[in-house]
C-alpha cells in the first residue's frame, strides 16, 4: 500500500477516476485542488485538498473517496491522517473537512479530528483538527446525525455507539488494516 501527495493546488494536478467505482470522482479533475492518493493494485482512495479561502493558516480537505471495493479498509481515515500530516509539514496550523454521514465522521475521528460544533454545506458536520475530542462533543454529533432520514445501515451503526467515547486514533497513517502491508510514500 502506497500513500503519494500528488501534488500542492498550484501544481494544478488532474486526476480522473472511475465515476462507477469512486463517488465524487468528477471533483478530482479539478486543478485547483491538492491531491494525494492510496494504491495498490491501482488507486484506491484519494483526497482533493486546498487552503481555507479565510483562514490561510487552515488547509480544508474538499473531498475524499474510497473505490467501492475497498470501503471498510480504513483507507479513509489513513489518507486523511496522510494528508493532515502533510499539511504539519507545510505548516498548516489547522486541517478541516466536512463530513455528511455518520460513517465519514468516525473516519475523521480515527484520524485524529473532532467535531468543531458547527454545520455547513450540503448538511455536513464540520470536523478540526487539532480540537475538542471529548465524549460529549462526539457525541453532539452524533446526535445530529439521528435526527436524519437514515439508511438501515446508518442506524445500526450509530445506535452501536449510544454513549460510546471517540474511535481512538491511529497511531500512524501506513498502519494496515490486518493482512496487508503497507508503505511511506
Amino acid at each position: 500500500m502506497e500513500f503519494t501527495l500528488l501534488g500542492w493546488p498550484e501544481d494544478g494536478h488532474r486526476l480522473r477516476l472511475d465515476h462507477e467505482q469512486f463517488a465524487y470522482a468528477g471533483k478530482f479533475v479539478m486543478t485547483s485542488t491538492g491531491k494525494a492518493v492510496v494504491g495498490d493494485d491501482g488507486v484506491v482512495a484519494a483526497a482533493a485538498f486546498d487552503a481555507d479561502r479565510t483562514d490561510p493558516d487552515t488547509l480544508c480537505v474538499r473531498y475524499i473517496t474510497v473505490r467501492q471495493d475497498r470501503q471498510g479498509d480504513r483507507l479513509g481515515a489513513r489518507l486523511l491522517r496522510f494528508v493532515r500530516d502533510r499539511a504539519t509539514e507545510r505548516d498548516f496550523e489547522r486541517v478541516s473537512i466536512g463530513v455528511n454521514n455518520p460513517f465519514s465522521y468516525q473516519a475523521a475521528y480515527r484520524a485524529g479530528f473532532c467535531f468543531s460544533g458547527a454545520e455547513s454545506g450540503m448538511a455536513e458536520l464540520d470536523l478540526v483538527w487539532p480540537g475538542d475530542r471529548s465524549t460529549e462533543r462526539y457525541q453532539a454529533g452524533l446526535d445530529l446525525f439521528r435526527e436524519r432520514d437514515l439508511s438501515p445501515e446508518e442506524e445500526s451503526f450509530l445506535a452501536a455507539k449510544a454513549d460510546a467515547d471517540p474511535p481512538s486514533v491511529l497511531d500512524d497513517w501506513a498502519e494496515p488494516p490486518s493482512g496487508r502491508t503497507a508503505t511511506s510514500g
